[in-house]
C-alpha cells in the first residue's frame, strides 16, 4: 500500500512544474486529534482560500536564513501573501541560539499591529508563554515546520520529521540488512533541544534497529554550514572505516566538498533527511544518495492560508503537511523541482504590502 501511495503522489508531483497561481490542490496529510505526537494521518488534498477578504497583517518569524531551507520557507510564505492579498512582515532570529531574540522579534511584530503570527520555532517548548500570551490576546499563532508543544496554537503546518528521519533510516536498513557486514555511519542530527530534531533522531534511530546499520555517537550542532563541517572533519578524523554521513541537508551539502577534497566520493555515501536546493543539485550530480522532500515552499504556504483562514473564521485544517516522498537518483529526473524547491536564486522576501 505503501508504495502505491508514494506512486500515486509521484504521479501528482512528477507531471510538471506548478505555477504559482495554481500550486494547489496539493498532495497532503490531515493529522488528527489535532496536535498528536501520535494521531492518525489521513490522506486529504490541500486547497487553499482564492482570496482573502481584507489585507490582514501576518507576522512570520523564522529561526534564521543561513540556508537555502528557510528560504524555501520564506518564499513559500511570501508569495502565499501575495496571492491571496495580505500584508506579511518575516523577522530571523539568526540561529539556534537566539531564543530570547526570537520572542522580542515577534512581541515587536504584535506591538506593530500584527493581526496573526506564524512561527518556525527554534525551541520545542521555549515559546510556549508566548504563544499563550498571544492566545490570551486573541492573536492566533500557526506552528511551521519545527514545531511546538503549546496546546494553545491555533494550527500546525509541518510534517513529521519522525517520518523524514525513519525514511532515511529506512533507506539505509534496507541497504544493509540484517546479517549483511556491518557498515558505520556518521549521524548529525542538528542542534540539541529544537523539536524537529529530536523527531528526525528518534525516527532514524528506529528505522535502523536491527539492521547492519551502527550509528556512531550523534554529533549534534548549529546547521550553519561551517559548524556542521567541522562536526564532518572531526568524525572522518575519529573513524576513518565510517561508511555513511547522514544529516541535516546543511551537513550533507558541507560534506560534499569535502569528500571530493580527501578523495573519499567512493567510499562514503551522503544522506540528507530533507531537502534543500543543494541536496537536490547533490542527487542529480550523483553525490548524494537520497533526502525525503518535505515541500517546504507547501508548509509556507499552507501556514498563511491557515493564518487568514482562522482571522476571517472560516473553516480550517488545524493540523496538516503535505506528503512525504523520497527523492534518490532513481526519480530524480521525473521530479517536478518547482513542486518541492523555491526557484533558483531566490533571495530573502521580508515584507509583502
Amino acid at each position: 500500500m505503501k508504495k502505491l501511495a508514494i506512486a500515486l503522489l509521484a504521479g501528482t508531483l512528477f507531471t510538471g512544474a506548478a505555477q504559482a497561481a495554481d500550486w494547489f490542490p496539493y498532495p497532503a496529510a490531515e493529522v488528527t486529534p489535532a496536535f498528536s505526537a501520535d494521531g492518525t494521518s489521513k490522506d486529504i488534498d490541500y486547497v487553499p482560500l482564492d482570496k482573502a477578504s481584507k489585507p490582514w497583517n501576518v507576522c512570520v518569524s523564522f529561526p534564521h536564513m543561513k540556508d537555502a531551507y528557510w528560504l524555501g520557507v520564506d518564499y513559500g510564505v511570501t508569495e502565499e501573501a501575495k496571492r491571496l492579498g495580505v500584508k506579511l512582515n518575516v523577522v530571523e532570529a539568526g540561529g539556534y541560539t537566539e531564543l530570547p531574540k526570537q520572542i522580542s522579534q515577534i512581541e515587536d511584530c504584535v506591538a506593530s499591529g500584527a493581526q496573526a503570527v506564524v512561527i518556525g520555532a527554534i525551541s520545542y517548548d521555549g515559546l510556549n508563554n508566548l504563544v499563550k500570551e498571544l492566545a490570551e490576546k486573541k492573536i492566533p499563532v500557526i506552528d511551521v515546520i519545527n514545531g511546538i508543544s503549546s496546546p494553545e496554537l491555533a494550527a500546525k503546518s509541518l510534517v513529521s520529521f519522525y517520518t523524514m528521519g525513519n525514511e532515511t533510516g529506512q533507506y539505509l536498513a534496507a541497504k544493509h540488512p540484517a546479517g549483511s557486514a556491518p557498515v558505520k555511519v556518521g549521524w548529525f542530527p542538528g542542534p540539541a533541544g529544537a523539536g524537529w530534531v529530536e523527531a528526525a533522531h528518534k525516527g532514524f534511530m528506529d528505522a535502523i534497529k536491527g539492521s547492519a546499520v551502527q550509528v556512531l555517537e550523534p554529533r549534534y550542532g548549529d546547521t550553519g554550514k561551517e559548524a556542521q563541517l567541522r562536526l564532518v572533519e572531526d568524525v572522518l578524523q575519529a573513524t576513518p572505516d565510517v561508511a555513511y554521513i547522514a544529516g541535516t541537508a546543511v551537513t550533507a551539502e558541507a560534506a560534499q566538498g569535502l569528500l571530493r577534497e580527501r578523495g573519499l566520493t567512493d567510499k562514503v555515501g551522503i544522506l540528507a533527511f530533507y531537502m534543500t536546493p543543494g541536496v537536490y543539485q547533490g542527487i542529480k550530480r550523483g553525490f548524494i544518495e537520497a533526502a525525503p522532500a518535505d515541500s517546504m515552499v507547501i508548509q509556507g504556504r499552507i501556514a498563511v492560508d491557515q493564518a487568514v483562514r482562522i482571522l476571517e473564521g472560516k473553516d480550517y485544517v488545524k493540523h496538516v503537511g503535505p506528503k512525504i516522498f523520497v527523492v534518490d537518483q532513481k526519480n530524480i529526473g521525473k521530479v517536478a523541482r518547482e513542486s518541492i524547491l523555491p526557484p533558483e536564486n531566490f533571495s530573502p522576501v521580508f515584507s509583502v504590502n
